[in-house]
């Protein structure tokens, strides 16, 4: 399945320059990305309006908030409780993000927790969510890669920096 290309080496640019200074202002980020202020304006709004750039709380670590414990439990659960069971992890505050899998599993869900007590504690909430059948959690000991976008965007720009 393809989709039309959103952002273009233009909006690479200016999306490297958010991503090297976020609290910069309109015009240091024109500056950065050889771009006019009206261009980064109407720009910055477009991807925003486009979900292009999602939002900040992405950037913030549970660690800081007191969950340095982080997992991903892959779940199989009856196709027909899809919905109602994304409702139900909506209501756990601990589940950061869910994804649907095809394959071996059918949710992907990341948890944080305060310990690994806590961590029981949660995988037995999913567990008893109506329509999931089966769990398997599997606890994140190191990240080895940070989330990031950055050699896309580079590559989209044309830009080697």
């Amino acid at each position: 399945m393809t989709h039309p290309r959103s952002v273009d080496s233009t909006d690479a640019r200016l999306l490297m320059a958010l991503n090297a200074e976020p609290r910069a202002t309109t015009l240091a980020l024109a500056e950065r990305a050889r771009l006019s202020r009206n261009t980064v304006q109407s720009r910055l709004a477009r991807l925003e309006k486009g979900h292009a750039l999602r939002p900040f709380e992405r950037r913030v670590d549970p660690a800081a908030l007191g969950y340095p414990v982080r997992a991903f439990i892959m779940t199989n659960l009856r196709q027909r409780e899809l919905d109602a069971v994304g409702v139900a992890l909506a209501q756990i505050p601990e589940v950061v993000e869910v994804h649907g899998l095809s394959g071996v599993a059918d949710l992907l869900i990341q948890v944080v927790a305060r310990h690994v007590e806590d961590l029981y504690r949660i995988a037995g909430e999913i567990l008893a969510i109506d329509g999931v059948e089966r769990t398997t959690t599997g606890l994140v000991m190191r990240e080895m890669v940070d989330f990031r976008v950055s050699p896309l965007l580079e590559e989209l720009a044309g830009d080697t920096t």
